[in-house]
């Protein structure tokens, strides 16, 4: 099993996480790049952990990106993956004001990353995958297998297709099965 994920949040800090979420994304929409972040009410958002923020329009997938490992203190790492994930997914154009309007907001704070050590082990809703091959990478969080109603070898299947292998890479000797466990809100 992976190691209990002992990161939690209070519901002010969850709060504080969303108003950063739409701040980053409107400050940018109206041009103030360089915005200055408002302080964390803990020093708990400080840690160093891995994020993603998933933007929806609609109920559809908007913008998602993520750092699957932290690279500073997590409120910043929030602040820079709305942007990212409003105006950077290569999947899609940059959001509009009338957008965000809409959207809805989904942050996943990260557990460490460790090796899967046995694929029996993965528990749909808690467990996020990354496959890695060769130059190929590709990770599902764990909401994603729960949204789409898989079991676990179709969720190994999607993660290693989202990675740009064949689905049954998984089973693979040279394709490395990582997880992590994440918070959700």
């Amino acid at each position: 099993m992976t190691e209990n994920f002992s990161f939690s949040l209070t519901d002010e800090e969850k709060e504080y996480l969303k108003k950063i979420v739409k701040l980053s994304i409107v400050s940018n929409l109206r041009g103030d790049k360089e915005h200055e972040i408002p302080d964390p009410p803990t020093g708990h958002l400080k840690e160093n952990l891995g994020a993603f923020v998933t933007l929806k329009l609609g109920g559809d997938l908007r913008g998602c990106i993520g750092n699957v490992q932290g690279t500073g203190p997590l409120y910043q790492t929030i602040w820079a993956m709305a942007r990212a994930a409003a105006f950077e997914d290569p999947r899609f154009p940059e959001l509009t004001l009338s957008e965000y309007e809409e959207l809805d907001y989904e942050i996943s704070i990260l557990s460490p990353i460790s090796i899967c050590p046995d694929i029996e082990q993965i528990e749909i809703g808690k467990h996020g995958l990354i496959m890695q091959r060769g130059r190929n990478s590709g990770l599902l969080l764990p909401q994603v297998a729960t949204e789409w109603k898989w079991n676990r070898h179709q969720f190994l299947a999607h993660t290693c297709q989202k990675a740009g292998m064949e689905p049954r890479a998984w089973q693979d000797e040279a394709t490395n099965i990582f997880w992590f466990e994440a918070i959700v809100f």
